[in-house]
């Protein structure tokens, strides 16, 4: 299956804002959910936002009111929208399509 391709990472202060990307052709893209993941050093990947086909959408508890996912089908895209950042949050995040395989991921840093 097609490797999705996230982009938007950088550095930020605490307080900042970053919006990530996930990008994929149309014929994964339209079928499934979107699942957007973090994982920090020394630390398990952990599920951050999920959006369904329909544009339910669910979050971690860390994140709820901060962040948020969502969809354009036409642009074969996904969105994480990340506001009020915390130096906790700083980890590679990654995107997937339905059972995509893992992209490279990109990089979020907060600093303090």
């Amino acid at each position: 299956q097609e490797q999705p391709v996230e982009s938007g990472g950088g550095l930020v202060q605490a307080g900042g804002s970053l919006r990530l990307t996930c990008a994929a052709s149309g014929s994964i893209f339209r079928f499934n959910g979107v699942n957007w993941y973090r994982q920090a050093p020394g630390k398990q990947r952990e599920l951050v936002a999920a959006i369904s086909r329909g544009g339910s959408t669910t979050y971690a508890d860390s994140v709820k009111g901060r962040f948020t996912i969502s969809r354009d089908s036409a642009k074969n895209t996904a969105y994480l929208q990340m506001n009020t950042l915390k130096p906790e949050d700083t980890a590679v995040y990654s995107c997937k399509i339905g059972m995509s395989p893992w992209g490279q991921g990109t990089q979020v840093t907060v600093s303090s």
